[in-house]
């Protein structure tokens, strides 16, 4: 028999199925590279020109107005496109060389590659010789002075790609007088004309004290806005929406929503586990909502739903004592383990112990309790490290000498009649906190001053009390697992015994759930024999029936999970269609906003919630968004967050249907597959659901106003 001859591993390599099989470069990637995002129609025209648009009016904080005083005055400007005849002068002035600089800053959303290409080629279009320079590493870049000039190769290689990877990016803040210093050096070392600061609220900020700080060096500064949470949301002082969301969002809430409905499916195949899933949002529940949208999940929790909750029965029963029980106001740890635990009993009793829990990052912030709580260690930590030559967490590193120092704190309120921050009751109710919470809400604040939600296990928190609740429903006889009549008859058949006969003494008759409920008084087979002999279905001497007992164990739920955190898989992902097609136009955006020479603005595209060519790209005033707001214990202008409105279309949605997604019911679940992120075929949604829904909002009595 001939060997068969194998082939060298240099002559492997160089086979093209091997070549290709082991290339970088996929066939998605190539068509990806290629997309040519469409425009609106505003850059469809050779020159840009800027709108004032007087009909959008902002509170403006007075010390917005005292610390940025070149550039509050600012409108809303709608980009619109110039019909011929242009005047000369103008498009001297559009299409004059320019130097512009662009960084990333702040965590990497699906997208922000876009934002450059839309920006180069914008640029490039109005003048071949104008230059576009990177900063590398975030703000450190531009602190330090370290950039590249981005050419067409380097452009065209991360075209609708995921990531910040062409320039990277960082968290630095240029947020005192010697790193505004060094910034001015290096702008002006590049002879640039602008810089572009993509980021979130935080960058937003820094770009508008940036541009406070650069105007009398004529160097203009735009923001844009970048955050996956999608917490960056702009409407005036009448609630017209200028910026309906956040670039990124709609790709990391797909990412996770495939994820999490790939769990869904596996629930469901093999009924024994509940996936309980955290979601990136710190101070926003908009991911969790969306996904819920997305997929349908049995439970979400909705923060800022939590924090509006009323118990209705609390303040029923302290008015009828003539009093008023404050604790009403405000969801509980101990009252939210328990409507989790309801959902879980009421699916368990129609036999599904399984389920997908949805849970927004920063769901704890939304506690009355634990805010107080955090608030307090805030300030306590932030006086601490304004006193003391070390920092709070140097100076304690220990869980105990934490702990150590908060007593300490108690007996003094107590021994001096004082009333500090921590005072004693505050150190009681803190000791009944389990350890590993503790240390987590004592973990270092980040560089913002906030309470670092991602590292505290906000699932294990809270399934730790559901399951303690679940323990107790358990022994009360209350968590039961349905069994389905048909397999009861056919088990008790198969061993010779009559279903009917046995049936009453085992299964509760006011059971309405379209399975049996073995009765709440059995609990154990000690329990399941004394009701059997109370049944007159046997004696005291007989023993139980293996069949019976077998039905009784299958009654008994084993309450299993699988824990999951969604967050930088989702921030990573490559854009959807949406979030390419947004991000591209925002540099278009970009580009007319510096060409017509504004300054402090944010470049934004409203209309999101509607059909393409109804987008509008708008220069959005950066000063008047900014508001006094408590930082690392100190108040620092900032731009506000945006939460989820619970009077929203989007919510009041998923509120109605939460019934139908629990599913607590005989009868297939209503789990939804929204599917991969495509970018071929023409099913591919084209804006997240939460902006279809809250389009919306004007809809009354089946027709829109």
């Amino acid at each position: 028999m001939t060997e068969p001859i194998v082939p060298s591993i240099e002559a492997l390599l160089k086979h093209p199925d091997v070549s290709k099989a082991v290339d970088n470069v996929n066939p998605e990637l190539t068509d990806r590279r290629k997309n040519q995002p469409p425009v609106c129609d505003a850059f469809a025209h050779s020159v840009c020109c800027l709108k004032d648009a007087s009909e959008y009016v902002f509170d403006v904080d007075p010390e917005a107005a005292r610390q940025l005083p070149d550039i509050i005055g600012n409108r809303v400007q709608v980009v619109d496109g110039c019909e011929p005849p242009v005047d000369p002068d103008l498009v001297a002035r559009y299409s004059r060389q320019r130097r512009i600089g662009v960084v990333f800053s702040g965590g990497p959303a699906p997208g922000g590659h876009n934002v450059i290409a839309g920006l180069f080629d914008a640029i490039k279009r109005a003048n071949a010789d104008s230059c576009l320079f990177g900063f590398l590493l975030g703000p450190d870049g531009i602190i330090e002075g370290e950039a590249v000039e981005l050419t067409r190769e380097t452009v065209d290689a991360y075209r609708n790609l995921g990531g910040f990877t062409m320039i990277r990016t960082g968290r630095a803040k240029i947020d005192t007088p010697q790193k505004m210093a060094l910034s001015r050096q290096a702008c002006k070392a590049l002879g640039l004309d602008a810089l572009v600061i993509v980021g979130g609220d935080d960058s937003n900020t820094n770009a508008a004290f940036l541009a406070q700080a650069l105007f009398r060096d004529s160097i203009q500064v735009i923001g844009v806005p970048k955050t996956i949470d999608g917490d960056i949301q702009v409407r005036d002082r009448k609630g017209q929406v200028l910026c309906a969301m956040s670039f990124g969002f709609h790709t990391a809430a797909r990412a996770f929503s495939e994820n999490i409905s790939n769990l869904c499916t596996d629930c469901s195949s093999d009924v024994k586990y509940w996936h309980i899933c955290k979601v990136m949002g710190r101070v926003a529940s908009h991911l969790a909502l969306e996904v819920a949208l997305q997929t349908h999940a049995n439970i979400t929790l909705i923060g800022e739903d939590l924090a509006d909750y009323v118990d209705k029965r609390r303040i029923a029963a302290a008015g009828n004592k003539d009093g008023i029980d404050y604790t009403a106001y405000g969801m509980t740890l101990r009252h939210l383990s328990r409507m989790i635990c309801d959902g879980i009993v009421r699916r368990a009793a129609v036999g599904k112990n399984y389920g997908v829990l949805v849970i927004p990052e920063g769901v704890l912030e939304f506690i009355n309790e634990i805010q107080t709580f955090i608030i307090k260690l805030n300030t306590i930590i932030a006086e601490y490290n304004e006193t003391h030559d070390t920092g709070f967490h140097a100076a304690f590193p220990l869980l105990e000498d934490k702990l150590e120092y908060l007593r300490r704190m108690g007996r003094r309120s107590r021994e001096e009649n004082v009333l500090p921050v921590w005072n004693a009751r505050d150190d009681d109710l803190f000791k009944d906190i389990p350890a590993f919470f503790q240390e987590g809400l004592l973990t270092e604040r980040d560089s913002h001053g906030n309470f670092q939600f991602s590292l505290v296990e906000t699932d294990k928190i809270i399934m730790g009390l559901v399951r303690d609740y679940l323990d107790i429903l358990k022994e009360k006889g209350l968590y039961k697992l349905g069994i389905d009549a048909g397999y009861y008859r056919k088990t008790m058949q198969k061993a010779g015994l009559d279903p009917d006969f046995y049936g009453p003494a085992l299964f509760a008759d006011d059971a309405d759930c379209g399975c049996l409920l073995i009765k709440p008084s059995i609990i154990s087979l000690k329990t399941l024999k004394q009701a059997l002999v109370r049944g007159a279905v046997m004696g005291d001497d007989d023993a139980v029936p293996p069949a019976v007992e077998k039905i009784y164990w299958k009654s008994v739920p084993k309450f299993k999970t699988q824990t999951h955190f969604y967050g930088y898989d989702g921030r990573g992902s490559n854009p959807t269609r949406f979030d390419c097609n947004y991000t591209y136009n925002l540099g278009q955006t970009v580009f007319a906003l510096v060409a017509n020479g504004v300054t402090g603005q944010m470049a934004a595209i409203q209309n999101l919630e509607k059909n393409f060519d109804q987008w509008t790209p708008i220069g959005i005033p950066i000063a008047p968004l900014m508001h006094l707001e408590e930082r690392k214990g100190r108040l620092a202008l900032v731009i506000e967050k945006s939460v989820v409105d619970t009077s929203s279309v989007a919510f009041r949605v998923v509120e109605a249907m939460r019934e139908k997604w629990l599913a607590a019911e005989a009868g297939d679940d209503n789990y939804r597959r929204p599917g991969p992120i495509r970018f071929t075929g023409k099913s591919e949604e084209d804006r997240p659901l939460t902006l279809v829904l809250n389009a919306l909002n004007g809809f009354h009595k089946g027709q829109p106003e």
